[in-house]
């Protein structure tokens, strides 16, 4: 059942997002990267160690694994079930990536911040599937524990 008041653009329930972290066990993340220096290795090193199984998608024929883990060229080519995929790619490939997460069967697809197509959404909702898009997960991961300090001055 497709979530119709979601608002992709501009702001998700906190209960949304919540629900969508504390219910999934395995990310695969499509764009995932071995360099160090790639905020996708900084939130696939941060998701594996809060709890999560992550499966790093990346073609590149050289890249076996990143911190240990397996990387798999494709997501029809992982050997397990996948919750979420959670997509590092330009938005222009994001509703490849919808059509994939609904072939492999996961709950969720999740666009990294910048990453925002209408069509992707609305053809992962209608499928079944949450939809986040322009969030990084490790960021909302902390986000309920942000207190904002409204009385020091600027």
């Amino acid at each position: 059942m497709p979530e119709a008041d979601i608002d992709h653009l501009y702001d998700y329930p906190a209960g949304y997002l919540a629900e969508i972290l504390s219910s999934v066990k395995t990310i695969a993340m499509v764009g995932a990267s071995g360099d160090k220096t790639k905020f996708s290795y900084g939130v696939l090193r941060v998701l594996h160690e809060t709890g999560y199984e992550m499966i790093p998608i990346n073609p590149n024929p050289k890249l076996t694994e990143i911190r240990g883990i397996k990387v798999y060229p494709t997501l029809a080519d992982v050997d397990r079930s996948i919750d979420m995929v959670e997509v590092f790619r330009p938005s222009e490939e994001l509703h490849s990536f919808a059509e994939q997460a609904i072939a492999v069967g996961a709950k969720v697809l999740w666009g990294q911040i910048g990453v925002y197509d209408d069509r992707a959404a609305k053809l992962a909702e209608d499928a079944g599937l949450k939809v986040v898009m322009n969030r990084c997960p490790k960021i909302e991961l902390f986000r309920p524990f942000w207190k904002p300090r409204l009385d020091l001055t600027i």
